[in-house]
């Protein structure tokens, strides 16, 4: 029997999210949505010196997404953009301390998505 779907770690991820919220003066906008799910994460970020000074994510997402969206962004702040859109799926499940069902995995990656998409608009028309 492996660890449940909803660890302590994701439960006081979603209960209590860190960094939840808008951010106006933003630097860089992502948004990614799982259409299967009906998931929707925006990650907001500011940067000072290169850096992401100011970090704030919005969803309208289950207890995975959330959680996995708070903890990236605890790990966003004070990283370069390329650091934090280097983060990997894998390194984001496993800090969720769960035995994440495949099916639901995208719901863990939604958040690593709009990093990347908040670095590289262009790349996704729909995030700016």
């Amino acid at each position: 029997m492996g660890l449940p779907v909803f660890s302590r770690t994701i439960l006081e991820h979603y209960r209590h999210p860190r960094n939840f919220g808008d951010l106006e003066d933003a630097d860089m906008r992502g948004e990614a949505n799982n259409p299967l799910c009906g998931d929707r994460i925006r990650i907001a970020a500011r940067l000072e010196d290169g850096r992401i000074a100011e970090v704030r994510f919005r969803a309208e997402a289950c207890a995975i997404c959330t959680a996995a969206a708070s903890i990236l962004t605890e790990w966003m702040r004070n990283e370069p953009p390329a650091a934090a859109a280097a983060h990997t799926e894998d390194e984001i499940i496993a800090a969720l301390d769960a035995d994440i069902p495949i099916e639901r995995r995208r719901c863990a990656t939604l958040p690593i998505e709009a990093v990347r998409a908040a670095r590289n608009p262009s790349a996704h028309p729909d995030n700016q």
